[in-house]
């Protein structure tokens, strides 16, 4: 059996694809799960370190560019087409799954007009254009909130939650502290923005360093800064003496959230889902440019509920961040609250719910090719395999 799997560009579109592969791999054995992506999308370098096979198309993104970029990707349309066709026809898949980013459409696309059985995953509780426009041709959608339903055909969408990795909920918290250095009596402070960072979180963690220093002795930081802002951030932790460590990229994301006590993120639909699903405490800094203001919508829902905090991104500064933080300090029970909350929205069976989806659509397409040899046998014809 063969599964495409077409998407990527940032963690909160791979991450899930990931914990569906590897459920794939569980529930249907001898399953080989090919990624298809871009070379510059995160996928380049964590998909073969999963032990998956990545193949790559050339494909751009329209939102949030400028003229001159949206020009080029509009250029390279009719390239990632080719590819897609091309990649289609070396792997053949039995199935193509899309979860989103700009190279999904072009390989959907591609394999709907070839007659292979297409469906996407939606993590966001808003679409973007590109899932809503793919979703009228897909043979199935499936989406992480109820909110999402109404903006894809109804006979054909379902709620599934958003997949988690396994191994996230298999974190430890010891060996997160010693993987990262971290001193184990401390309370520590996880930050990320990202797979690639957060320009506004890194600046805002480190202006509000200068408003707890009197805390120096009692907290510690885990800061993921991306590529951009690592030396600046760095320089700033150990210029004000701050415990903790300072790294580009996370890659045993499962231990770093069992070792932190409080974690600062922004709110994309896979981050939620990984924090729920471990039942952490939370900071959100929605990211205010998300296709529909999405993010401030999955946030406002936690916040709504108790299970996480809510900075808006226009008003993060180091002293609103200071000031949540020094609360949250002084109110351990908030914390406790926000945790027993935010575990009881968590769900770990979404990958399981896709991967049934998927499993209908192999099983009609084989019960359609099996239709078509009978009919074509009652006609008095000899079916003719592909290896005769």
């Amino acid at each position: 059996m063969n599964i495409l799997i077409a998407g990527g560009g940032t963690g909160g579109h791979l991450f899930p694809a990931l914990a569906i592969a590897r459920q794939l791999e569980k529930e249907i054995p001898g399953t080989k799960v090919t990624f298809a992506g871009t070379a510059a999308g995160i996928e380049a370098r964590i998909v073969p370190r999963e032990g998956y096979d990545v193949r790559f198309i050339r494909s751009e993104g329209l939102v949030g560019r400028n003229l001159y970029r949206k020009l080029r990707s509009l250029a390279k349309i009719p390239l990632s087409l080719k590819d897609s066709r091309r990649l289609l026809r070396e792997t053949a898949p039995d199935l193509v799954l899309g979860v989103g980013g700009y190279s999904s459409g072009p390989v959907l696309l591609c394999a709907k007009l070839m007659g292979i059985p297409t469906m996407i995953h939606e993590q966001n509780s808003l679409p973007g254009l590109a899932n809503r426009m793919l979703g009228r041709f897909v043979d199935t959608v499936a989406v992480t909130y109820q909110d999402s339903i109404k903006f894809f055909p109804e006979e054909k969408t379902y709620l599934t939650g958003n997949p988690v990795r396994e191994e996230i909920l298999r974190g430890d918290r010891d060996r997160g502290r010693r993987a990262f250095s971290l001193d184990k009596d401390l309370f520590t402070i996880f930050i990320f923005g990202g797979s690639s960072g957060a320009a506004s979180i890194n600046s805002a963690a480190g202006e509000a360093l200068v408003y707890l220093e009197r805390y120096r002795d009692r907290i510690q930081f885990l800061h993921q800064t991306g590529d951009r802002d690592f030396e600046s951030v760095r320089d700033t932790y150990r210029r004000r003496e701050f415990r903790g460590a300072v790294v580009r990229f996370v890659y045993e994301m499962a231990d770093a959230y069992a070792a932190a006590d409080l974690i600062i993120s922004r709110a994309g639909a896979t981050t939620l889902a990984e924090l729920t699903a471990c039942g952490k405490a939370s900071i959100l800094v929605p990211y205010p440019y998300a296709a529909g203001n999405h993010q401030e919508v999955n946030a406002r829902k936690l916040w709504d509920m108790g299970a996480a905090q809510m900075i808006l991104d226009r008003e993060l500064n180091g002293k609103t961040l200071a000031d949540l933080i020094k609360h949250l300090l002084h109110e351990p029970d908030a914390i406790g609250e926000m945790e027993r909350i935010s575990r009881s929205l968590g769900s770990c069976e979404a990958a399981k719910k896709v991967v049934e989806l998927m499993k209908g659509l192999l099983k009609k397409k084989l019960q359609n090719k099996a239709g078509g040899e009978l009919r074509v046998a009652s006609c008095g014809l000899r079916v003719i395999s592909k290896k005769e």
